[in-house]
């Protein structure tokens, strides 16, 4: 089975991690999740982040580092979920493609219910700001 290629953004204010929760009527509906979304073929990672995030928040973003690469098997294939570490740098998000959006501290990142790909990289931003 080929893995579906995504990309999330780790965006990260004065402590608050901005998590978005899927829409109910989508696979994997009321998870939390880092938004983002599927790449497309001819884009890197990076660039269909930008669009994602453009197109899900409504907003501009700067990427930085990549923060994981995770793989997990769903009934309806497997995801490889690429995170980045990002900042907004045009508009406000707005939810445009999620039911709610969170600005959540690093350190209660545990108490959403994550979607499970997601679940690595909640562990390095939690483990890692515990170190800051």
């Amino acid at each position: 089975m080929d893995a579906i290629n995504v990309v999330g953004a780790v965006i990260i204010v004065d402590g608050l991690v901005f998590c978005a929760k899927r829409n109910i009527q989508k696979e994997l509906g009321g998870k939390w999740e880092f938004p983002g979304g599927k790449v497309k073929e001819g884009e890197s990672l990076q660039e269909a982040l930008v669009r994602e995030i453009e197109e899900e928040c409504g907003c501009e973003i700067q990427v930085h580092d990549q923060i994981a690469c995770s793989i997990h098997e769903y009934s309806f294939g497997l995801i490889k979920l690429h995170t980045f570490s990002c900042q907004i740098s045009n508009g406000t998000p707005l939810p445009i493609e999620h039911s709610e959006f969170r600005w959540q501290p690093v350190a209660r990142l545990d108490e959403l219910d994550w979607a499970p790909v997601d679940l690595e990289t909640v562990q390095l931003v939690m483990s890692r700001n515990k170190k800051m």
